[in-house]
């Protein structure tokens, strides 16, 4: 199992931007984020394969970016322009099989999770 610890939330206003890190025992070809709101399910945010190509759920496309440095074994989400409907609790995810074979969010099986990083827009 992958072990993964997120950092980086906290309450910002919105339009403020936030950098979650997350920390990896290793990084495998594919990682992502999701996150989950109170009440809702938990929905995939980003995903980056091991040759850079990044996908995003809509509701972030052109306000997120994830990023990974390999060397370091980090996974990153710069998160700008944030909006109130943005406040969740955000997990660090490291699939160990993906449907289809594709890097995106909604492949994702057999998933290690973070503990998770709370992140609040007023």
């Amino acid at each position: 199992h992958v072990q993964l610890v997120e950092s980086g939330g906290g309450s910002v206003e919105a339009g403020g931007s936030l950098r979650l890190s997350c920390a990896a025992s290793e990084l495998l070809n594919c990682m992502g984020w999701f996150r989950q709101a109170p009440g809702k399910e938990r929905e995939g945010v980003a995903a980056v394969d091991r040759d850079g190509s990044k996908t995003y759920g809509d509701s972030v496309k052109g306000r997120f970016t994830i990023a990974k440095d390999s060397a370091n074994n980090r996974l990153y989400l710069q998160m700008n322009s944030l909006k109130p409907e943005d406040t969740a609790v955000y997990y660090c995810a490291a699939p160990r099989a993906l449907r289809g074979g594709y890097c995106q969010t909604e492949s994702f099986v057999s998933i290690d999770w973070g503990q998770g990083t709370q992140v609040t827009v007023s």
